[in-house]
């Protein structure tokens, strides 16, 4: 038996409300995946900000029918699809799929949404190469660090390059 409209229309809203905190949505092909593979990349995501849903094509095209930031989702709703839907550190729920696609073999990345834009391939390939979000503040803290040494340093030698020119002149006995 099939659903009834009421719960279709609440499928709906818990897809709407997903999408309004998601910043990225992967679709992928899950086609030959079993429950237990479907439960580690759930539980894979979730330590990850991510959360994979499996609804219908016409379930989601309804969540997304006037977001213009999701509109591009609907030339991947062909086939049978999985929609991960990321918050946050994109990049290490990027590597938590690729991840799992590696070690599974079984299901393959048809394509993602980022800030409204369409991503290709290639392009959510390179977003799971990215450092992590902890790994790129380091780098950028240890910048700043670097930065506030030099000028410390350049600030100190001003008085102390004065100190010794005046102790060299005062050596050379000149007036």
């Amino acid at each position: 038996m099939g659903r009834t409209l009421e719960s279709k229309k609440q499928i709906v809203k818990k897809l709407e409300d997903l999408l309004d905190n998601s910043e990225m949505a992967l679709v992928l092909d899950f086609k030959g995946l079993s429950i237990k593979e479907m439960s580690d990349l759930r539980s894979r995501l979730r330590e990850n900000n991510g959360v994979c849903k499996v609804t219908k094509n016409t379930l989601m095209r309804q969540a997304i029918k006037g977001k213009d930031s999701w509109n591009g989702l609907d030339s991947l709703l062909t086939g049978t699809n999985a929609f991960v839907l990321i918050k946050g550190d994109v990049g290490s729920a990027v590597k938590a799929v690729q991840a799992f696609q590696k070690e599974t073999q079984k299901s393959e990345t048809k394509g993602g949404l980022f800030e409204g834009k369409l991503l290709s391939l290639e392009e959510i390939k390179a977003i799971g190469k990215l450092p992590s979000k902890e790994a790129l503040m380091a780098q950028i803290a240890g910048a700043i660090n670097s930065i506030t040494t030099k000028i410390a340093i350049g600030i100190n030698e001003v008085p102390s390059g004065m100190a010794r020119s005046l102790k060299q002149h005062s050596e050379s006995g000149e007036s």
